[in-house]
């Protein structure tokens, strides 16, 4: 699959997250990338036959104080060659990409694993995000 088409698949997927994380979503840049690099995956302590779909880098809003002011914005990383190999088509591409964007969001909001897991669950069963 091309670089271009991966992108066009990672627009429509973000299409897919809830409104409500759209509207939150602030200074935020999602980034395709080939893979993760042997360094990230060492210094998350990542398994040599394991890997990353996506990385969020940067502050949680949580952490964030009065004077964070203009700083650089955070980074999603999508991981384009992860994704691919364990996707069997665009629509499964897309899932997998939108699933990926909402953890790494989580993680941007400061939630636990625990809170992302839950709204991946109710992302997968189609029920509201608009609680959570």
């Amino acid at each position: 699959m091309t670089e271009e088409r991966f992108r066009q698949l990672v627009e429509e997927a973000l299409k897919e997250i809830p409104r409500r994380f759209r509207r939150e979503m602030k200074n935020v840049a999602v980034v395709v990338e080939g893979e993760p690099s042997p360094e990230i995956l060492e210094e998350m302590e990542i398994e040599p036959d394991d890997t990353l779909f996506g990385l969020y880098q940067g502050t949680p809003l949580p952490e964030r104080g009065w004077a964070f002011g203009n700083a650089l914005p955070d980074r999603i990383s999508i991981y384009q060659k992860p994704i691919e190999e364990a996707c069997e088509d665009d629509e499964e591409i897309r899932d997998c990409v939108a699933e990926t964007v909402i953890h790494e969001f989580g993680h941007y909001f400061g939630m636990s694993e625990e809170e992302i897991e839950e709204i991946e669950e109710k992302f997968w069963r189609g029920e509201s995000l608009d609680e959570v």
